[in-house]
């Protein structure tokens, strides 16, 4: 079973894929960190990223989509927190976190996690919020240009979630109650 996990930034992917990794023994994986990974590379922001791969042609793009598709013909039982995941892998069972905006910045704002030193760092909430709404349109403005895809549209999904105001444990338990096969029987 491969579960993708879609959704706004800070709503819970990395916690609730971790979480969901280690309550199944599954191994998860993340297209935000391979795109992390790439601004850092590149020494730059995540918007920033964005913002360039906008423009090149779907260069970047190509990249992580290519992996994606690929692991999902290669292997099975694993998590894997994607925008686009449910597209290229469209045998997964498909998941959408939903979060309000600020709610999103807060926990972003509060992660310490190392692997998002210097690139999800802000001076502001002000500046977090106006970056991660920068952000949502841009990731759906290129989406959308190619691949025709509306990524936010709930239909795309099997199960959706708001988890503005649900613990990721509410969230898991959420999720583990609507998958279509019971992996930890």
């Amino acid at each position: 079973m491969i579960i993708s996990l879609a959704g706004h930034q800070g709503a819970g992917k990395s916690t609730v894929g971790n979480m969901l990794a280690e309550w199944l023994g599954f191994r998860r994986y993340s297209t935000g960190e391979f795109f992390r990974d790439i601004a850092r590379e590149r020494g730059v922001t995540l918007l920033q990223l964005n913002q360039s791969i906008e423009t090149d042609g779907g260069e970047v793009d190509s990249l992580v989509d290519e992996r994606q598709k690929r692991l999902g013909e290669i292997e099975d039982n694993f998590i894997i927190d994607a925008r686009l995941a449910f597209h290229f892998i469209p045998h997964s069972f498909k998941v959408f976190l939903s979060v309000e905006v600020e709610t999103g910045v807060k926990r972003i704002m509060a992660d310490q996690n190392a692997s998002r030193e210097n690139i999800d760092r802000y001076a502001s909430f002000e500046e977090a919020v106006r970056d991660t709404k920068a952000r949502r349109e841009s990731e759906s403005k290129r989406y959308l240009e190619y691949y025709g895809i509306d990524n936010l549209d709930p239909s795309h999904f099997d199960l959706v979630i708001d988890t503005t105001d649900k613990t990721p444990e509410e969230v898991v338990n959420t999720i583990m109650t609507h998958l279509p096969q019971q992996p930890w029987k």
